[in-house]
């Protein structure tokens, strides 16, 4: 009986969904793949990278083209580095190299690019202990310069009041952009740390030293965080221009009892408590991307979801904003509209409302890969059925490749392919990194804007054809490093 409701269930989501859904040829479709849980320590090369590229394969088929890998937990690290110790949450012990040796930040690069995902590092830029570690490396920043932080509620938080620590992180940063292939950079709510009642920030000395202007604390601090998203900013743009920076606030920017624009919520704020002028970052152009975690469920009473959405499509569009979705809480409560089924579909469907709103990321990849209330088979069936590209980024670059050369079909005794060459280029804006492969039926005319005719987005330069004649026309497109498209280069099959 149960198994019978759950197929009801899935039907009528999947009845629901189709008749709303829409495909998007540019969207980004993340998920984030976190350490801090625990889930890597100690189990060793052989398992954890059969555990992620399991989890990669299901998020591919999942539609994802996206994947954030933590990578800097507590001033530490989950790659080869000279400026951090290995991370405890890798080998069990900070400081300790993994054996057999190997890097995970570089592996993880390499399996991403592999199924056509990008790969952003995300790090935790001022939190530089967590409350459960017990010893540091004598190569941690917390030991080497112990004015550099300051102990809040068990952790150790790097002081964003000091110049010194804000270049430091970008030092860090820097150095991961040089020696990795990534993507992009993402970087958490971890700012000032997350209130605990009757505990102040032991900062006031630091304030009252050097002001800067500022007659009021709360200012002053604030503005301590946005001197450094302004300055990693700027960094990553001098070390890899192509590479785009994102951010992941809190899901409140301000209640409104404390603002005239606040949302109608009664929860933390990420202006007022965590000291993270959002709104100031995205209209000055300090992010590419903003993905507020907006981790609750349509109708809560504190933080409703759908209020949230709205707000931060009106507040937050002058760069792409992505929804931070909860899997798991997702899939526990039921649609107020339909109570035989979870909200999924209600929130996809206020994802399509919302003209700012270009795409969504997982918290977290595991659930999607379990599969919790199908939301997985949902994806892969329904809202990300087919590939898609990632939204543009003009300020970034606005060129593109050339057409792809020498495009045909071949066929070498292993059946039909699509073989072509790269275009030539001078540069990464137009260099070729991947490629767009269409599929046009006979007697359909060839529209690159129909996201429905995309049928895969790859690195390489061949494609597996269907065994039998159909008298398609295939399409390849180049894009380049930030996924701008070349012209459409056609073959028949």
């Amino acid at each position: 009986m149960k198994g019978m409701m759950r197929g009801y269930a899935l039907l009528l989501l999947l009845l629901c969904s189709m008749a709303v859904q829409a495909h998007e040829k540019r969207e980004f479709r993340g998920a984030w793949i976190q350490a801090v849980n625990g889930q890597w320590t100690g189990i060793g090369r052989d398992r954890m990278q059969r555990t992620l590229a399991y989890q990669l394969d299901e998020l591919q088929k999942d539609g994802v083209n996206a994947i954030f890998f933590q990578v800097r937990v507590e001033g530490d690290a989950l790659y080869q580095s000279s400026i951090e110790p290995w991370s405890r949450y890798l080998t069990g012990t900070q400081g300790v190299a993994p054996q057999p040796y190997w890097d995970p930040l570089e592996w993880m690069v390499e399996q991403c690019h592999k199924r056509g995902m990008e790969l952003h590092a995300w790090i935790n830029p001022f939190r530089m202990k967590t409350k459960f570690t017990n010893r540091l490396a004598n190569s941690h920043m917390a030991v080497r310069n112990p004015g550099s932080v300051f102990e809040y509620d068990g952790l150790y938080i790097l002081n964003p009041a000091s110049a010194e620590n804000r270049t430091y992180i970008c030092r860090v940063c820097a150095d991961i952009l040089r020696r990795y292939d990534v993507d992009g950079l993402h970087y958490d709510d971890y700012f000032y740390p997350y209130p605990v009642a009757g505990k102040a920030i032991p900062d006031r000395r630091d304030y009252e030293r050097n002001p800067q202007g500022f007659s009021n604390i709360n200012d002053w601090r604030r503005n301590n965080v946005s001197l450094f998203v302004k300055e990693l900013y700027d960094t990553v743009r001098a070390v890899k221009p192509w590479a785009k920076v994102g951010v992941s606030p809190f899901g409140i920017y301000r209640n409104a009892r404390s603002s005239q624009i606040g949302s109608n919520t009664n929860g933390l704020q990420n202006y007022d408590d965590l000291y993270a002028d959002v709104l100031l970052w995205v209209n000055n152009g300090w992010v590419d991307y903003c993905v507020p975690q907006l981790y609750w469920e349509i109708g809560n009473k504190a933080a409703d979801y759908e209020t949230l959405i709205k707000w931060w499509n009106k507040y937050c569009n002058h760069r792409p904003l992505y929804i931070g979705e909860d899997v798991e809480r997702t899939v526990k409560y039921a649609d107020r509209n339909n109570p035989g089924t979870h909200q999924m579909a209600a929130k996809f469907k206020l994802h399509e409302q919302m003209a700012y709103v270009k795409g969504t990321v997982l918290w977290y990849a595991k659930t999607a890969v379990d599969n919790v209330g199908n939301y997985g088979t949902m994806l892969r069936r329904v809202y990300w059925k087919t590939p898609a590209l990632q939204p543009e980024m003009p300020w970034i670059d606005k060129k593109a490749p050339k057409k792809v050369r020498r495009l045909k079909r071949v066929d070498f005794g292993q059946g039909p392919m699509l073989m072509w060459s790269a275009p030539r280029g001078k540069s990464w804006r137009d260099e070729a990194v991947s490629y767009v492969v269409y599929r046009f039926p006979r007697g359909t005319s060839v529209d690159l804007d129909d996201a429905s005719k995309i049928v895969a987005v790859t690195r390489d330069c061949h494609y597996a054809l269907p065994a039998e004649k159909d008298k398609s026309t295939w399409v390849v497109t180049a894009l380049n490093r930030i996924q701008n498209e070349g012209p459409a280069k056609k073959v028949k099959h």
